[in-house]
């Protein structure tokens, strides 16, 4: 047997078995002594917008979660999923888990809307399992290797090529109360204006083709050394595209910009893996990563397995919850990849999504998409998936789950160290912004 066979025939075994030796033992007393009595869910901001998902038990007690946002997210938890779990154990939310992928076989089950549904059931499951046996999530996910965990601002000046615009944003970033130590910001492109003569059902240069011009590559080095000039030499900065380039202008924009150091290239090629993704990871001078749009371990292992990235980053409230993400972190690991978490869920998610990065070893860091209007339009009303708001999101942000103490402070999501995830839904912000037709936990 080749050495690349037997290490994914490894790596398909450990992550199955590692983590749950804790929560079993700490379990065991209650096992089938409390049943799921209800699942209810709703979609909070807009029409296909964030759904929070309930679970009502015998015992009393209830645990929430947060999926992102979509349409159908909320039909596939009442069509397929709250049959499945009624009646059950809570506490078995492994074999819930995979009695949620198997039951919606016929409507994807193994990615998109299907996962992104049992993703917020299965994070309400761990949070109803804390509330249970009175310990936080991450405890229950094999143990609490940080209290805080590395939080970067997704955010960009309005104008990168102009370094004044550059200092301006920069002040305003580090003047954020919420102390944060990087950024990830995206690449700019013009695209080829002479294709404006042609016609196209695209309406963004980013859909005209997946090149990058000698401009473009230009603007890049200078915006990004602007940046960096701006935050200074010990500021985080991540490099965001949204899986539109090729492998060889991914690669020459990674050239582009690495005198300047950043801390990754983030999603440069389109998400399905391919050998491409090997040859750029190899060649690159700085980290590539990438996973927003993988699920489960099964999506990430080739990525893994075969070196397609540096760093691996899982949407945890979609790649399948908290315990899958936490198996493909235990893949990642056994390769020496360090984790990222791409978030760009509401607090309730985010929330969420710590307390499993709190159990990853090397976890490097995770994504905090308040959108902030760092500017002019910071008096302006803005519209997020999880509602509206004026001003500064941040505030608005905490208002929408009920906690005790800061959520974010010295550039780290704090995890809280209450039973269950810690938060609850705030029903005082909540009412005022469920989407249209929807109703209190209707």
């Amino acid at each position: 047997m080749k050495r690349r066979e037997l290490l994914q025939g490894l790596a398909a075994l450990v992550p199955a078995s590692s983590v749950l030796g804790h929560y079993s033992a700490v379990a065991a007393p209650l096992r089938k002594k409390v049943k799921i009595t209800d699942l209810k869910a709703m979609v909070i901001g807009r029409p296909g917008g964030n759904t929070l998902v309930r679970i009502d038990t015998d015992a009393g007690i209830t645990g929430y979660g947060e999926a992102y946002w979509g349409f159908g997210v909320k039909d596939v938890m009442m069509g397929y999923l709250r049959d499945a779990i009624m009646g059950e154990d809570p506490l078995d939310i492994d074999p819930l888990y995979t009695k949620m992928i198997f039951r919606t076989g016929g409507a994807g089950a193994i990615g998109g809307v299907t996962v992104t549904a049992i993703s917020g059931v299965e994070i309400a499951l761990w949070d109803l399992a804390g509330r249970l046996l009175g310990q936080p999530v991450c405890k229950l996910l094999g143990g609490q290797y940080r209290t805080g965990v590395l939080a970067y601002l997704t955010t960009g000046p309005a104008d990168f090529l102009d370094p004044a615009s550059c200092r301006e944003w920069a002040a305003m970033v580090k003047e954020h109360r919420y102390g944060f130590t990087a950024v990830k910001t995206d690449i700019r492109r013009l695209g080829y204006p002479e294709e404006n003569l042609y016609e196209t059902v695209l309406d963004s240069p980013h859909g005209y083709n997946r090149q990058l011009t000698n401009q473009d590559l230009d603007n890049n080095t200078k915006g990004f050394a602007n940046v960096r000039e701006a935050l200074g030499p010990d500021f985080g900065i991540a490099v965001h595209t949204h899986w539109e380039l090729d492998w060889s202008d991914a690669l020459n924009l990674a050239r582009a910009v690495a005198a300047m150091r950043p801390m990754w290239l983030e999603d440069p090629l389109p998400p399905e893996f391919c050998d491409s993704w090997v040859k750029l990871t190899e060649e690159s001078p700085i980290p590539i990563l990438t996973g927003e749009n993988l699920y489960t371990r099964r999506g990430f292992m080739p990525f893994i397995v075969h070196q397609g990235c540096h760093i691996v980053q899982i949407d945890i409230p979609k790649s399948g919850g908290l315990l899958e993400s936490k198996k493909i972190a235990d893949l990642a690991d056994i390769f020496d990849m360090p984790v990222c978490a791409h978030n760009a869920i509401g607090p309730l998610g985010c929330i969420a999504s710590a307390h499993c990065a709190a159990s990853i070893r090397d976890f490097k860091g995770h994504e905090l998409a308040l959108s902030p209007p760092l500017g002019p339009t910071a008096s302006e009303t803005h519209e997020l998936t999880w509602g509206f708001y004026q001003g500064d999101p941040s505030k608005a942000w905490e208002q929408f789950v009920i906690h005790e103490g800061p959520l974010v402070k010295d550039g780290r999501i704090l995890v809280p160290d209450k039973p269950g995830l810690g938060v609850e839904p705030n029903p005082d912000y909540i009412r005022g912004h469920l989407a249209p037709g929807e109703t209190w936990w209707g």
